[in-house]
């Protein structure tokens, strides 16, 4: 029993830091905004660190449209 616990929390911190891994890769780009599994990423994450997100976005890319996640609301066109 102890060696299947030990299991099962090694492979949840893999995926908690493979998926945190693939999004702040994701926030921190410089190619585009609107990588899907990104834009998925981010929108899930907590509040203040989708807004640390979202700003970095804007910093790189604020003359675009905002993808999901980082549009104000009840627009399209404007970063929150």
């Amino acid at each position: 029993m102890k060696k299947l616990v030990q299991i099962v929390l090694i492979a949840t911190i893999a995926v908690v830091v493979a998926v945190s891994w693939r999004w702040y890769s994701y926030v921190t780009n410089t190619e585009t905004p609107y990588d899907e599994v990104g834009i998925e990423f981010n929108s899930r994450m907590p509040g203040p660190i989708n807004k640390w997100g979202c700003d970095r976005l804007h910093a790189t890319f604020g003359n675009v449209a905002p993808p999901l996640g980082c549009r104000a609301s009840g627009e399209g066109r404007s970063w929150r």
